[in-house]
């Protein structure tokens, strides 16, 4: 396994709905962790890379309507 961290910025603060959206993350083959910052507005996400790419993340991250802010290449 190897482990890889993200760290993401939101593009507004996590609700509740956002939070139960995050839990359901885990269920998926290859994301360890996703941590949500206190503030709200950030998310630390990690994942086996020898399983899923980054974009793979993103695109999970997006399927459960966590706003991420993706940086522009």
């Amino acid at each position: 396994m190897t482990k890889v961290t993200l760290h993401y910025d939101l593009t507004h603060k996590l609700g509740d709905d956002d939070l139960g959206n995050i839990s359901n993350i885990h269920s998926t083959y290859g994301m360890a962790r996703v941590q949500v910052a206190p503030t709200l507005d950030k998310i630390t996400v990690d994942y086996d890379a020898s399983r899923l790419t980054k974009k793979d993340v993103e695109a999970v991250l997006a399927r459960y309507d966590i706003p991420i802010r993706i940086a522009a290449a």
